[in-house]
């Protein structure tokens, strides 16, 4: 009976013991469940932070394309390469090149766009425009231009600063120098401004020298007086009257040597400004019957042609022109100027002849014109009146 009261006071315990463990348990799990907001929101704090750090970075953005027109050659098996200043395409291949933008326009060397074969062809397409160029000749050598456009519902028109410009060759085995119809071509050295032989060649590889006609000779190319550049031929930068006369280019490359177009040089002394006219009536105040004449002088460079062409108040009725020219020389503080002269004459004047007479004087630069004014008054009575008798 003992054992057995002893027993269920063991068993009691135990009950107690394991009541209160659980209880511990249930009181932990509901203090974890109160705290772990707590340290989600600490943690979402931190999170916060990073979130907002990597919101402030600088997002990666992808690389962009060129901005504005470039060219790229369209080669064999879809490839492509981007050019440069210059390019060569062997004669009889076709040439492809392609311009970014839409729309653009295309410029070609006069001769392939003056030729209406079908061998020229332009295409725009969405965000590039082509051209193609088939059965190529040395005649096509030149340089080729990308235009961009600008436009405005449906006017557009070209943007010349963004332009992108190419020269292409063209080498010819049998032609290196693009043709020309022309025998003989006639090129004026001006004084002030460079003189250019184009004498253009199809090969870049190819040597180029300038010779003379008459006498035959080889034209010294000294790179300072008169250069040479591939891509546009020989340029006289000061042209004096001894370059004039009959020229032509010899181009060589390999066994082949060749001549070129014949260039006639007319030597011109070009004025630096247009005339200025000083003009001045023998009077300002004329009688009807007397004789007047006005003076229109100009004074400047020797060697310029100047033209003096006249306007006056006779005009409108018919009134001839009467006028004298000279050329003579001018001593201007130790130097020595051209002093041309036109003298407007008229004989027994009208009252017609009143009014604003104009000299205008032209050279190869330009024109300018002078005026002044003459009144015309009635003629004065010099007589004596008879005595009476």
């Amino acid at each position: 009976m003992k054992w057995q009261v002893m027993l269920g006071v063991v068993l009691l315990s135990l009950i107690l013991v394991q009541f209160g463990h659980c209880k511990n348990e249930d009181r932990d799990a509901r203090g974890a469940a109160e705290e772990k907001p707590k340290r989600k929101a600490r943690t979402g704090g931190k999170g916060a932070g990073k979130k907002a750090k990597t919101s402030t970075a600088k997002p990666k953005v992808p690389p962009q394309a060129p901005q504005g027109a470039y060219l790229t050659q369209v080669l064999n098996k879809g490839k492509f390469q981007r050019v440069g200043d210059s390019l060569s395409v062997p004669a009889g291949d076709t040439l492809e090149l392609r311009c970014k933008g839409n729309p653009v326009q295309w410029g070609v060397p006069h001769y392939l766009e003056e030729e209406d074969a079908g061998r020229l062809k332009m295409v725009q397409h969405e965000r590039y425009g082509t051209l193609t160029v088939a059965n190529s000749t040395g005649a096509d050598t030149g340089e080729y231009t990308c235009y961009p456009m600008y436009c405005e519902d449906t006017d557009c028109r070209k943007e010349y600063d963004k332009a992108v410009k190419v020269f292409i060759f063209f080498p010819d085995p049998q032609e290196l120098f693009v043709p020309s119809s022309d025998y003989y071509e006639v090129i004026q050295l001006r004084t002030n401004w460079p003189t250019i032989l184009p004498c253009q060649v199809t090969n870049p590889q190819a040597k180029v020298t300038l010779h003379r006609e008459f006498p035959p000779e080889e034209v010294k190319v000294d790179g300072t007086e008169i250069t040479f550049d591939v891509k546009r031929g020989f340029t006289i930068h000061r042209p004096k009257p001894h370059h004039a006369g009959s020229l032509f280019c010899v181009a060589s490359y390999g066994n082949l040597r060749q001549s070129s177009t014949k260039y006639m040089l007319i030597y011109v002394n070009y004025p630096a400004a247009p005339p200025a006219p000083v003009i001045e009536a023998s009077s300002s105040s004329v009688s009807v019957g007397s004789n007047l004449q006005v003076t229109c002088i100009v004074v400047g460079e020797q060697d310029v042609t100047v033209e003096f062409t006249w306007e006056y108040p006779g005009q409108t009725i018919g009134r001839p022109l009467y006028t004298q020219d000279s050329v003579g020389v001018a001593n201007n503080i130790g130097r020595l100027r051209q002093r041309s002269q036109s003298v407007l004459m008229v004989d027994e004047v009208r009252d017609v002849d009143q009014g604003t007479y104009t000299c205008t004087a032209q050279n190869l630069e330009g024109s300018r014109s002078a005026s002044t004014t003459v009144k015309v008054v009635p003629k004065a009575n010099t007589g004596t009146k008879p005595k009476k008798p």
